[in-house]
């Protein structure tokens, strides 16, 4: 079994910065990509932002130039660094990640996070 736990949530004022982080742990051969989504009350989830297994990466435009995905990979963690936040950025961040169990495993399965909340008020 393969689990996804993300921390590093809360309040911040607009402007501010928070790092979230999401370790996958469990019966792990490898992991591909690795990314963050978010959804706010009403919305649907959209990417936040992505990171290939050798380290390209690809962002919403929302938050290009303010958001930095990461990823350690003897850890098995990816990290989401989030500048200058704005009130609209506020919304459960899930982080997911493509992996395979075993090695006779073809094709990669998405797992996720049970998601973070992250509130952006003055």
């Amino acid at each position: 079994q393969v689990q996804l736990v993300e921390s590093g949530g809360g309040l911040v004022q607009p402007g501010r910065s928070l790092r979230l982080s999401c370790a996958a742990s469990g019966s792990i051969f490898s992991i591909n990509a690795m990314g963050w989504y978010r959804q706010a009350p009403g919305k649907q989830r959209e990417l936040v932002a992505g990171i290939g297994s050798g380290g390209s990466t690809n962002y919403a435009d929302s938050v290009k130039g303010r958001f930095t995905i990461l990823r350690n990979n003897t850890k098995n963690t990816v990290y989401l660094q989030m500048n200058s936040l704005k009130p609209e950025d506020t919304a459960v961040y899930y982080c997911t990640a493509s992996i395979r169990t075993n090695r006779y495993e073809t094709l990669p399965r998405d797992y996720w996070g049970q998601g973070t909340q992250v509130t952006v008020s003055s």
